[in-house]
């Protein structure tokens, strides 16, 4: 008989690794309330602590990047209004060819 390995979702370990953390309930307690192994819960937690110093790095943007994500929002903006103004001149068109087949 084979067992099927249960996937936990990344927001699922962060609630466990929380309450492991915030020191209101053991381990053991956690683990019995989720129905995990506590030698998961202790896996979780270590790899939550040793990549907690990457949260405060990863949103540090470069001036490089600043620059390039300011030139490709205004390259949006610029090709928004001209989208814009060809659907305008696309329905203008239309009525011209219209007008133009009734007379």
């Amino acid at each position: 008989m084979t067992t099927r390995r249960r996937k936990f979702s990344a927001e699922f370990k962060t609630q466990v690794v929380l309450e492991v953390l915030s020191g209101r309930n053991s381990i053991a307690a956690i683990a019995r309330r989720h129905q995990l192994q506590s030698k998961l819960i202790y896996q979780w937690r270590a790899e939550a602590l040793e990549n907690l110093p990457l949260l405060f790095t990863l949103h540090k943007a470069n001036p490089e990047s600043e620059a390039r994500i300011g030139e490709l929002e205004r390259l949006i903006g610029q090709l928004t209004i001209e989208n814009e103004a060809l659907k305008k001149a696309s329905q203008w068109l239309d009525r011209q060819s219209r007008a133009k087949g009734r007379s």
